[in-house]
């Protein structure tokens, strides 16, 4: 093998001719002085399209390139201008580098590899790189994915959901593939506007292709779907459906405990040390205590209760029927999306009978979200459809976004997120 042919390999490159190398011992730093080859230079640094020279440009720079065993490596070249009939003037495009970048091809598609397979503190020790240059290396990486591949074709049954990545009510909205499991697209935003640019994005005719669509159940949402995809199947997630139950009976629960506290303030004060044995019992102040304890014991499913969780529920079922009235309409409500279709249509209709007539306030407002959702709750149990899958991505997003703490935009937080999720991992330089 020749010697060019060797470094042509060593240094990640094609396209390439090396006029030389210079080692700087004091910088402990190689500089490959290199230019494109003649089939390769004059070109638009946007498009690639052969384009006149316009100037020399600012002169010479250099792009970082992978590291050789401990010692850095740059690639060193004349940047000049073109003039492109559709960008105006630009800089010349170079084999070795994507436009308006600092590093080789070679050197973003390893941090991309990286970032989705470790940590923060791991990509940044090896590479010798910011954090932030991390992330304009991803979104510039995705943008090419992005560029090569289709991710909107062929969906059909998709899921949408928003998440919280940053503190004061940062969203990204999220649409996952229920076919191929896949996160197929995300952006910051928690409107209806937001969810109105995937719609655009997809396009009338796609969108006509869509035959199922989950969600939480959100009216700007649903809003927006019914209107892009009126042929779809509107699927309502049974975990937030469940989800309503759970917070209705804490509300209950809540209240009961408040009740407690407020009888426990009207019992007379006991004189300080040991209380005697035949001291009458505060029973607000037990009751209160014995109350704060039974959250999970009312939202835990019944086969997953432990033992003295169990005899804290039969305690409440003794004690507080009005607590344990709400507890059976949250048990009831979450076994209906186990039953079959036919059964549980008839099931749901006695269910919203009995909480429209049990006196008790937040499941009696509860029973109106289930009649205005009840055609998308049953169609979740008919198709057997639900957002788990999305939950799931969401919970992945929310390990990537710790990752990606320090991002100066959300952008690369979704760049990494579709990198990662988006069934488009990219691969280390060299592999196949």
């Amino acid at each position: 093998m020749r010697d060019v042919s060797l470094w042509l390999g060593v240094l990640g490159v094609e396209k390439t001719v090396i006029e030389r190398l210079v080692f700087d011992e004091d910088a402990d730093l190689l500089v490959a002085h290199v230019r494109p080859t003649s089939r390769a230079r004059s070109r638009c640094g946007i498009c690639a399209r052969r384009s006149p020279g316009y100037d020399a440009g600012e002169g010479r720079r250099r792009w970082r390139t992978l590291d050789l065993g401990t010692v850095r490596a740059v690639l060193e070249s004349d940047a000049p201008r073109v003039r492109c009939r559709q960008h105006g003037v630009v800089v010349a495009s170079v084999p070795w580098a994507r436009h308006d970048a600092g590093h080789t091809y070679a050197f973003d598609e390893t941090v991309a590899w990286l970032v989705t397979q470790s940590s923060k503190s791991t990509v940044t020790e090896l590479m010798r790189i910011a954090w932030r240059t991390v992330g304009s290396i991803v979104t510039r990486v995705w943008a090419d994915v992005d560029a090569r591949c289709d991710r909107l074709a062929g969906l059909r049954r998709i899921g949408i959901d928003e998440i919280s990545y940053k503190k004061g009510h940062k969203y990204l909205m999220v649409v996952v593939d229920h076919d191929t499991r896949r996160l197929v697209w995300a952006a910051p935003g928690r409107t209806s506007a937001t969810v109105r640019e995937f719609f655009d994005l997809l396009g009338e005719d796609r969108c006509a292709q869509i035959t199922h669509v989950s969600a939480d159940g959100a009216d700007f949402i649903d809003t927006i779907v019914a209107a892009s995809c009126p042929g779809a199947v509107r699927v309502a997630d049974p975990f937030h459906v469940v989800k309503w139950a759970g917070e209705a009976l804490d509300e209950v629960r809540r209240g009961a405990w408040n009740d407690a506290r407020a009888l426990a303030r009207s019992e007379p004060k006991r004189a300080r040390g040991r209380p005697p044995a035949d001291a009458a019992p505060r029973l607000g102040s037990e009751r209160a205590k014995a109350l704060k304890g039974a959250r999970y014991s009312l939202w835990k499913n019944p086969e997953n209760l432990s033992e003295n969780q169990r005899v804290k529920l039969a305690w409440i079922a003794a004690t507080d029927l009005r607590l344990y009235r709400a507890y059976l309409l949250k048990e009831g409500l979450r076994l209906i999306f186990t039953l079959p279709y036919a059964a549980a249509v008839e099931a749901l209709e006695r269910w919203i009978s009995w909480a429209r007539r049990c006196r008790i306030p937040s499941f009696v407002k509860l029973q109106k979200s289930i009649v205005k959702h009840r055609a998308r709750i049953l169609a979740a149990i008919e198709h057997n459809l639900s957002n788990g899958l999305i939950e799931s991505t969401n919970t992945k997003i929310r390990l990537i976004t710790r990752m990606a703490f320090g991002f100066k935009s959300p952008e690369a937080l979704t760049a990494l997120a579709l990198l990662s999720l988006g069934g488009h991992r990219p691969v280390l330089p060299g592999r196949t």
